[in-house]
């Protein structure tokens, strides 16, 4: 049965605390321990990403910032029981340093990932340019009020998505999830300003963490929207594989930035998905790439 959704039952969801989220404690010599603070059974993707970063970054020189992060999912997480991240010390160089990271409840590997930081240089520079302008988040309504009363009704979905994954999103055009969801196709393409719902303070660490939580929002469902299915379609297994966040230059995820996503592929049962963010004034901050599972069956 189909959960009534309305605009006051979205707007009274208390969000995941994200600073509270990604602030670990000590458990040992380069292990830190995590929690959820989700009501939901299995924790969000992006907790894995940006705890193992804060993990990583908590054993790394202050003058090294995070520049990627490339992880693989091995097992579901539980979010009833703490995460403990152990941490790997690969390499310590004059410019780069790296770690391994690997995420464990009781005996179970869920997630791993490598983690790197670089020394700030100068150097050449260019970019790809943001596809067209974007309407400011702050002209945007909130997702619900863009909703009709029929799709908000129907929209189940938002009420778990709102109280158990912390970040904030506006979208500049039409979710393709909503065409899908009328029996429509659309292009494998979708753009939203995002940024976590409470300030995460001034550490680069932090708020480098805090984007690697919200980069795996809405990404492996980009390569959808062609096939007019979405994540709530009948027979569909969906569930990341591998992830990367490539950070380009330090930024606020506290801060509004457009999210573009784009599937560029889908066969075999799995589909592939690359990000870019932008910053207001189009300056590309950070990159994101992720294969997962979409598998149809009867």
């Amino acid at each position: 049965m189909s959960i009534a959704v309305t605009a006051e039952s979205v707007a009274n969801i208390p969000r995941p605390p994200v600073r509270r989220i990604l602030t670990l404690e000590s458990a040992g010599d380069d292990v830190f321990r995590g929690e959820s603070n989700i009501a939901a059974p299995r924790i969000y993707g992006g907790q894995a990403l940006g705890q193992s970063l804060a993990a990583a970054g908590l054993t790394v020189d202050s003058d090294r910032q995070a520049h990627s992060l490339h992880g693989h999912f091995i097992h579901p997480g539980r979010s009833d029981v703490p995460v403990e991240y152990h941490v790997e010390r690969l390499r310590d160089g004059g410019s780069f340093t790296t770690r391994n990271v690997r995420a464990v409840q009781g005996d179970r590997t869920i997630f791993v990932a490598t983690a790197s930081f670089q020394r700030p240089e100068a150097g050449l520079e260019h970019q790809q340019p943001m596809s067209e302008p974007a309407i400011p988040p702050e002209q945007l309504p909130q997702f619900e009020d863009s909703m009709s009363t029929l799709e908000l009704g129907e929209a189940g979905w938002l009420l778990p998505l709102l109280s158990n994954i912390g970040v904030e999103f506006r979208f500049p055009e039409e979710y393709p999830r909503l065409a899908n969801r009328r029996g429509e196709v659309r292009p494998p393409r979708q753009r939203a300003w995002v940024r976590t719902p409470e300030p995460l303070g001034d550490d680069a660490l932090t708020q480098a963490a805090g984007f690697a939580y919200c980069s795996d929002l809405f990404l492996l469902s980009a390569a959808l929207p062609p096939h007019g299915r979405h994540i709530d379609s009948p027979g569909l297994q969906l569930a990341s594989l591998d992830h990367t966040v490539w950070f380009h230059t330090p930024f606020r995820a506290d801060e509004w930035h457009l999210y573009e996503q784009e599937g560029s592929w889908m066969g075999n049962g799995r589909g592939l998905s690359r990000g870019h963010l932008f910053d207001r004034e189009g300056n590309l901050v950070a990159s994101t790439a992720q294969e997962g599972l979409l598998r149809f069956r009867a």
